[in-house]
């Protein structure tokens, strides 16, 4: 493929060379056939044509797509031969493997597309999480105070460590759903396995690991393990802003078994990269969408923006029944993603996805008496600018109705 850059030399886990790489090209998948002796793979779904020709659906389709998905769960198929079970070793060294250490001022190597599922009293959750090594098999593992932190708080309070699998190369389905942020019990695996119907036909195939949990059959890498009740320090990293999070005490995973496929290659997100933005941003994306178009029907598209981070700006496209819905869509729009520190709401001529067109539409239809300003707003702690707070703007550049014609762009018949 024009659009694979594969790399037979060495590169050294500790040496950073792993960062200095991707980030020379991201929109260029990278294959490192030799990282720690290992191969892995980076920049694997960093731009939304990538995604888009991954799902077989048009870029600006991809947060409806997303939002019937989780709408409508689909139940995954079990097969007792997941490609996954081909190798055991019970012996875990994670210290061997191609997990790299990104930037030289982080608490060590970082496992980032790693995607953890859990089980415990009836509930399953799968979910996204970054993990540090700490020697051959624990793992410092950061939990935000969402669904994998309230199971863990539920198994401790009941006595016991909790059973997980860290699946490590999965397919975009599976992704993309454990990045979505659903209701407490909903299954994410039946997400996933609705975003795989409808791009192959068929639902996704799931099998299980010895300590009992669910996990995508595809997956090249599975570590069975357990969610100690033991605590370390985690960080410094670099989060989705390109900035430093700070040192946090976070709970401890001792890992107990790896099973790989036939010929592993292990994920790597780049942190504060192209591929983080997007996995991590585009599963918010429907969730704004649904809610803009509760306020405003006629919806046709939202973006989290690259420049963004894909978190902290958004662009919305409607068409407008009335005066006033470029408001109504703001609020919503701040409503759908509660992170979301600035959105623009633009006319369906307006192509979101050029950011020159968006620049062209604040430019020529916009005045500062149309922007809302939010003071002392909850926002995102990823934001190195906000301090416990922030003020969230939005800004009205849709066309006056019935003055359409002035706005207009003028194009040839």
């Amino acid at each position: 493929m024009d659009d694979v850059q594969v790399l037979q030399e060495p590169v050294d886990s500790d040496s950073n060379d792993v960062t200095r790489i991707l980030q020379r090209d991201q929109d260029m998948t990278v294959h490192f056939k030799n990282l720690n002796g290992g191969e892995a793979a980076g920049n694997l779904l960093s731009t939304r044509e990538k995604m888009a020709k991954a799902m077989n659906i048009p870029v600006a389709d991809i947060a409806k797509h997303l939002d019937n998905a989780i709408s409508h769960p689909v139940p995954t198929v079990f097969t007792d031969k997941p490609d996954f079970r081909h190798k055991l070793t019970e012996d875990v060294d994670l210290l061997s493997l191609p997990i790299p250490k990104y930037f030289p001022e982080d608490g060590g190597r970082y496992i980032t597309a790693g995607v953890i599922v859990a089980e415990f009293e009836g509930q399953r959750n799968m979910s996204f999480h970054r993990m540090m090594v700490m020697d051959k098999n624990h793992l410092a593992v950061r939990l935000v105070p969402r669904h994998l932190f309230t199971m863990h708080k539920l198994a401790k309070k009941a006595g016991k460590e909790l059973n997980i699998a860290i699946c490590v190369g999965v397919c975009p389905c599976a992704l993309l759903a454990a990045a979505t942020s659903l209701d407490f019990g909903v299954d994410e695996l039946e997400v996933a396995s609705a975003i795989r119907k409808s791009v192959s036909g068929a639902p996704m195939a799931v099998g299980k690991t010895d300590n009992g949990i669910t996990v995508p059959a595809n997956a090249d890498y599975v570590f069975e393990a357990k969610l100690t009740f033991e605590t370390a320090d985690e960080g410094p990293f670099v989060d989705i802003t390109g900035t430093y999070d700070h040192i946090r005490k976070e709970p401890v995973i001792r890992v107990e078994k790896m099973w790989t496929c036939r010929e592993p290659i292990f994920h790597l997100l780049l942190p504060g990269g192209y591929e983080h933005y997007l996995l991590m941003g585009m599963p918010r994306e429907p969730m704004m969408f649904k809610t803009v178009r509760q306020a405003v029907p006629r919806t046709h598209a939202v973006r989290l923006t690259e420049g963004g981070c894909c978190w902290l700006h958004g662009v919305v496209s409607i068409t407008k029944n009335k005066e006033g819905d470029g408001m109504n869509a703001i609020m919503a729009a701040f409503t759908g993603h509660p992170s979301l520190k600035q959105v623009i709401v633009v006319d369906d001529d307006i192509d979101i996805f050029d950011d020159r067109q968006v620049e062209w539409a604040v430019a020529t239809r916009f005045q500062g008496n149309r922007m809302l300003r939010v003071p002392d707003a909850a926002g995102s702690s990823l934001d190195p600018s906000a301090s416990g707070t922030t003020w969230k703007v939005g800004i009205d550049a849709t066309m006056p109705l019935g003055k359409e014609r002035d706005y207009r762009r003028a194009v040839l018949d």
